[in-house]
């Protein structure tokens, strides 16, 4: 085997199933059992509602539960993830479909589904941790109030209008309503609903969602309500594999919605996989080998008609509650949705669309976590910023522009809180040559030396702030800068450093430093700052050093030579070997 291939493998295997999973099923298969047939009752009204949201019917959300949860089981990087049609995923595919029809988000899907492959192999899975929380929170929040909104034609009995904006959807959905209201409907949504809410309360471990569904069904048969429109026929069985739907002229206009879904997905289910890790004891997920089981998941769906999947929240955190303990529980729960697909489609297919409604009504409300939100809106001004700001974006604009709109306001706000701990101080030195403190210290100033501390970060968003409020230093001969606090440094900060030097010099005042740490250097000599410094013996290990040196050259004993009564001697451009971050372990730099 080449060695390209065994670099191709080495990359390539960690992400395949491994003997453990095997191991995992063995251990307790009943309950595993019992979760997945659990799940799959609950992800049923789930499926069949954002297969009809997204616009390609209940028919490609039944596909997408069953093949893409089939794979994402085996070949995911979570034990207890189940993954399927979610309605995050629903919002990004209604203006797909407005756009470019059916054939379009299959095509996405496939495509989104090589994207996330390539994340994986470029193990990207990492990466999520860097997401902030209030981004999260407000996505999710975000998120339920799209899904929500995007039921109000359902609920309201009303044919969906036309439009690609939740919001103007549901206002003409409004006002169709109120020109010929459906009470019916209005009923239906409104107690499947109710039923959810109120019933997850009194018993959570009862699936009533499917109890609601099924009670809205008979009472609509038996009544004969015309006005409960079903869902309509479905397939008794999932269509032949195809790439029919494959247009190669459209793929470049498909790109970038791709990357969208492939975004969407890798983000969703990555948040899914940690929540489940966090409501267990002892399991965590590989990031990586997630991205690629959600891959292969995206890739197969739509060669059965189904829309793209990823990790769903609801479902996996059901699957942890009822005692799921390895992917054999998320297995199970896509054969039983595979068994409904076969044998009860003509059942299915009566069930009202209005009680759809209203299991996503309540699967949105019950995404809400307030006090998770108010806790967040309390925790600072810039975090409640964030929350805000990423919902209302989710809202108005699309999932992906919501999240990259959090990350840029986020981090943002993170640098100008960096930023504020930049400080430039003018700190006493006479501790550093002499016990008479005060004595010493008058002396320095009669002489006009004076100390400056730079503490902080010396980067792009600090820079300017303080040093160039250093360069109008007015009154002195020599400005020693203490260096040593410095934590970070960039060439923005090195080059506005080296233009605060250069004013000083043209102004006949010299500069010293001190306590330069090593790996700074390099920052510092690459814009010529070091080479200022440097000039003549200016930068100094200590800033005793630094201080004797200055006092050298102000009486007239050589350039920067030390004269021989000083006890301190100077060592100019010795590299600082400590890397103390306070000035009790740091006191003379």
């Amino acid at each position: 085997m080449s060695s390209v291939a065994v670099r191709a493998w080495s990359r390539v295997r960690p992400l395949l199933p491994a003997r453990a999973d095997l191991m995992a099923a063995r251990r307790d298969p009943k309950r595993d059992l019992l979760a997945g047939l659990t799940v799959a009752i609950v992800a049923l009204p789930l499926a069949l509602g954002f297969g009809v949201s997204s616009g390609l019917g209940a028919e490609a959300g039944l596909a997408t539960a069953v093949v893409a949860g089939a794979l994402a089981a085996v070949f995911g990087g979570s034990n207890l993830q189940v993954s399927g049609p979610t309605g995050a995923m629903t919002v990004v595919l209604v203006p797909i479909v407005a756009q470019h029809g059916p054939g379009g988000v299959l095509t996405v899907g496939l495509i989104a589904g090589v994207m996330l492959i390539g994340l994986a192999l470029a193990r990207a899975g990492r990466y999520m941790q860097y997401v902030p929380a209030p981004v999260v929170e407000g996505f999710t929040l975000g998120i339920a109030g799209v899904i929500g909104l995007q039921q109000v034609p359902n609920a309201l009995g009303v044919p969906k209008p036309d439009g690609d904006q939740v919001l103007v959807v549901t206002w003409r959905a409004v006002a169709s309503f109120a020109e010929a209201p459906n009470w019916t409907a209005v009923a239906l949504a409104a107690a499947v609903a109710a039923v959810m809410l109120l019933g997850a309360r009194w018993r959570p471990a009862i699936p009533f969602s499917i109890l609601a569904v099924i009670g809205a069904t008979v009472v609509a048969q038996v009544f004969h309500l015309d006005a409960a429109r079903p869902i309509g026929d479905l397939p008794a069985g999932l269509p032949a594999p195809s790439l029919s739907f494959l247009d190669p002229g459209a793929l470049g206009s498909l790109l970038a919605p791709a990357v969208a879904v492939a975004a969407l997905a890798a983000l969703e289910s990555l948040l899914s996989a940690s929540v489940a890790d966090g409501m267990t004891v002892g399991q965590k997920h590989d990031p990586d080998r997630e991205l690629f089981g959600q891959g292969l998941a995206n890739i197969a769906a739509p060669l059965f008609g189904g829309v793209p999947a990823t990790g769903a929240i609801a479902r996996t955190a059901v699957n942890v509650r009822t005692g799921a303990g390895s992917r054999l529980a998320s297995l199970v729960h896509a054969a039983v949705l595979a068994v409904i697909v076969f044998a009860a489609a003509p059942l299915v297919s009566r069930i009202p669309l209005a009680a759809l409604a209203g299991v996503l009504i309540a699967t949105a409300i019950r995404m809400v976590e307030v006090g998770s939100l108010r806790a967040m809106a309390r925790a600072t001004r810039s975090d409640a910023i964030v929350l805000v700001l990423t919902a209302a974006a989710t809202l108005a604009l699309d999932l992906v522009y919501a999240v990259l709109i959090g990350l840029a306001v986020a981090g943002a706000l993170a640098l100008r809180a960096v930023a504020k701990q930049a400080r430039l101080h003018q700190v006493p030195i006479a501790a550093d040559v002499s016990g008479d403190h005060s004595a010493e210290e008058h002396a320095l100033l009669a002489e006009h030396i004076v100390a400056y501390r730079i503490d902080g970060p010396l980067f792009f968003a600090a820079a300017h702030r303080f040093l160039l409020e250093l360069a109008e230093v007015a009154d002195v001969r020599v400005v020693i800068l203490r260096m040593s606090r410095v934590s970070t440094i960039d060439a923005t900060g090195a080059l506005v450093l080296k233009d605060a030097v250069t004013k000083l010099h043209r102004r006949g005042i010299t500069v010293l430093a001190s306590g330069i740490r090593p790996g700074q250097r390099q920052v510092l000599d690459s814009v010529g700052a070091l080479e200022l410094l440097r000039h003549e013996g200016r930068d100094f290990a200590t800033t005793p050093e630094a201080i004797a040196a200055a006092r050298a050259h102000l009486h007239g004993a050589g350039l920067l030579s030390v004269p021989e009564q000083s006890s301190v001697p100077v060592q100019p451009s010795v590299p600082v070997q400590k890397n103390a971050m306070t000035s009790q372990e740091e006191p003379a730099r």
